[in-house]
Parts: structure tokens; sequence; C-alpha cells
């Protein structure tokens, strides 16, 4: 699997602040799934640049999964729903959603996650929250199914064996 980490935040761009939660992806794909990470940024919360390092990750580099971390909250800089919205050609609302219910459990505040997941030819983007905790549970959530998700993308013969219940 090939994955791509992008980090939205203007004060780790700006070098105000170290990234913290891309790194914590970036152990995670790598111990959960053995992934090879392709591409990496950390960039500010601005619409057009976000639209456009995704574009790029998807259209040319090919990315399997882009995999987001920050500006999917009520800020008003928090643009990273609408960047993905604008790139994507089919939602995978399933993904968001259950990310949304199992953070409940944790926090009262998941409710406020804009996060929008999504598939751009075959490439899945993930939002997925600014903070390492947020992070790492919300990967745990999605961890099991990510791998199938990919091979549906790919159009590998076998995934439709992978279809079995819980």
């Amino acid at each position: 699997m090939r994955i791509g980490i992008l980090t939205l935040s203007d004060r780790s761009a700006r070098g105000e602040r170290p990234d913290a939660s891309g790194p914590a992806i970036r152990e995670f794909a790598q111990a959960r799934w053995q992934a090879e990470i392709a591409a990496e940024a950390v960039i500010p919360d601005d619409l057009e640049t976000i639209r456009d390092v995704l574009i790029e990750w998807c259209d040319a580099r090919r990315l399997d999964v882009i995999l987001t971390t920050g500006g999917t909250g009520f800020a008003p800089r928090d643009v990273t729903p609408e960047a993905t919205r604008a790139v994507i050609e089919r939602e995978a609302p399933g993904l968001a959603e259950a990310m949304r219910a199992e953070s409940l459990k944790v926090t009262r505040h998941a409710m406020l996650s804009r996060a929008v997941c999504g598939i751009r030819g075959r490439t899945l983007i993930v939002n997925l929250p600014g903070s390492p905790k947020g992070v790492r549970e919300n990967l745990e959530i999605i961890a099991p199914v990510l791998p199938h998700a990919v091979e549906l993308l790919r159009g590998e013969s076998s995934a439709e064996q992978g279809h079995r219940a819980v």
C-alpha cells in the first residue's frame, strides 16, 4: 500500500510548532500495514493549496491512500473537508461515519468533526483529526478495512472474495 501523509497546519507549516500527527500516522501505517510512505508534506490551512496537493498525489503520484490530518473542525481556517470534496469523485461516507460513531464513545467533541472520506480515481482520501491521539484512535477504527478498500480500488480479482461477515 502506497500512502501519502498530508498535515494541514498553519503553525507547523511556518515552523512554529512541530508536526506530531504526521509522524503518528507514519508510525501506525508502517507498523499495521507495512505501508510504503510515498509522499509526506506539511502545508498551511489553505483550500487551494490542499486541493492542488491532493490532485497531484492522486493523479500524478497515483497513491493508494492519502491520510490527511488537521483542518476538520469548526475554526474559520479548517477547510480540509471542503478541499477534499472539491477533488473527490465519490464519497466514502461509511468510513467517516464509523470514525465519528466510535470517537463519540471517547469524547463528545467527536460530533464536531467534519471529516470527509472519498475516492478520486483509484486513490482513497481520508480526513483524520489534528491530534496524535485522535489520529491513532481513528486509524484503529478503519485499519481492518483499509487494505480491502485498496484491493477493491485497484480492481484486484481476489478483492470480491474478501467480503465476509464480521
